[in-house]
């Protein structure tokens, strides 16, 4: 389908690609998700680019050609001491700027290859994101800090998992502070660089790297939770809320696109007989997600490790439950401000989750579903949304009603908020 985008733009014929240099907002070519399903070019605006060939500004700094890997047996891994070393040494290949080629028609430009609308497009999502954490939950500019660098194609290896470069995949690798736009090779209906859902959702977790783990490229509860030896409960629980509420908030987003909301946003690119379930799987509007037994006692009983992969199902559950509180109350920006504020917050009343994993970073076995979940609901203010929130918590991640009602926080829940019935009763934890 993008070649024939690209094939299509070839015959507009007006000019060779060169080096424009408009005033921003930028009028340009990007390819964005129509009515029917399909990407198809249209005239967006860039807000915040500098330089609209090498593709950087105030959101994102694309960069192009660079070699990553990840070994634990490099020495140059094992001797970093710092972040900035452990970054450095992950580098193997710096790469270069890109160069976008462009034609102009009637001072809008039309990118001249596949690469330009690829990155192009990119950038658009990225500021899009941008625009949501900024304008729907409040995130001052300031906190964003500095614009991420975005590695546009690198060879991004992960030596334990296979030796060559990994593609078809987009993600927010902290390590580096850095997003990865990987090449595609299974996923050329929709490559994931053009979703943007699938890219609010790895800014998401760019936003909780900021907020709930401070900015840290190696967040102190993860790595010490993680390797504690044995169970890890809390890193358990930290990794499926960050996965779920990074889901919730792409969902957020799409109600901003001319399209209306999506619950399935990877559906675009995750369809067909292998790949197609993943969007039925994580889509937020099924009501009948509910935890059980074993999945509960995975979260609690199993290392990081041995718990990878189910993070995404205990976060479908999360999102779809809060998903559910936002549509019926007709609260769905408020409910998302919140789970934002809930991240970070140093009053001793209401603290945010960074605060409650230093309070327990001694004994994560403390840092329980029903505390993750209390920061979020301490951050409820309006009293029919904090009861829903409650309600939905309780019945599919099956929290004990008294760990949330009847405490010394009166920012729990209210007397009201009874539980759903959706989801059957499990035995006591």
């Amino acid at each position: 389908m993008l070649r024939t985008v690209i094939a299509t733009t070839a015959v507009l014929g007006l000019a060779a690609g060169c080096a424009p240099d408009p005033q921003t907002p930028v009028k340009i070519r990007a390819l964005v998700l129509s009515g029917n399903g399909q990407y198809v070019p249209e005239e967006v605006e860039l807000k915040t680019v500098d330089d609209i060939v090498g593709l950087s500004g105030t959101v994102a700094d694309i960069h192009g050609g660079a070699r990553i890997v990840y070994d634990v047996q490099d020495q140059a891994l094992i001797n970093a001491t710092t972040a900035e070393a452990f970054a450095a040494a992950l580098l193997k290949g710096e790469g270069r700027d890109v160069a976008a080629n462009y034609i102009n028609q009637d001072d809008v430009l039309w990118p001249a290859d596949f690469h330009t609308w690829n990155m192009v497009t990119a950038y658009y999502n990225l500021e899009r994101a941008f625009d949501y954490f900024r304008e729907v939950t409040n995130i001052p500019v300031a906190d964003f800090k500095k614009p991420v660098k975005t590695y546009y194609f690198p060879e991004f290896v992960l030596a334990d998992i296979q030796p060559g470069p990994l593609k078809d995949n987009a993600l927010y690798f902290s390590a580096m502070e850095s997003f990865l736009v990987l090449p595609f090779d299974e996923l050329q209906r929709a490559p994931l660089s053009i979703n943007a859902g699938v890219i609010t959702h790895e800014y998401s977790h760019r936003i909780f790297n900021l907020k709930a783990y401070g900015g840290s490229p190696f967040p102190e509860a993860l790595i010490s939770w993680s390797t504690a030896g044995g169970p890890n409960p809390g890193a358990n629980i930290l990794k499926s809320f960050d996965e779920g509420l990074a889901d919730l908030h792409a969902y957020g987003a799409t109600c901003r696109s001319k399209n209306g909301c999506d619950t399935r946003f990877l559906a675009s690119s995750f369809h067909g007989p292998e790949q197609g379930p993943l969007a039925d799987e994580r889509d937020l509007a099924k009501t009948d997600r509910c935890i059980d037994d074993a999945l509960r006692d995975s979260l609690r009983d199993n290392s990081l490790g041995q718990f990878s992969g189910k993070e995404y199902r205990v976060g479908t559950i999360l999102a779809s439950a809060l998903y559910q509180a936002g549509e019926a109350t007709g609260q769905r920006d408020i409910l998302l401000r919140s789970i934002v504020a809930a991240y970070s917050d140093e009053t001793t009343a209401t603290p945010g989750i960074l605060q409650l994993t230093r309070r327990f970073i001694g004994d994560q076995s403390k840092f329980t579903m029903a505390v993750a979940a209390g920061a979020i609901i301490t951050h409820v203010t309006d009293l029919r949304l904090k009861e829903a929130v409650c309600n939905e918590l309780m019945d599919h991640l099956q929290i004990p009603r008294d760990q949330l009602v009847g405490t010394n926080n009166p920012n729990l829940c209210p007397p009201s908020a009874a539980g759903g019935t959706t989801c059957p009763r499990l035995g006591a934890d």
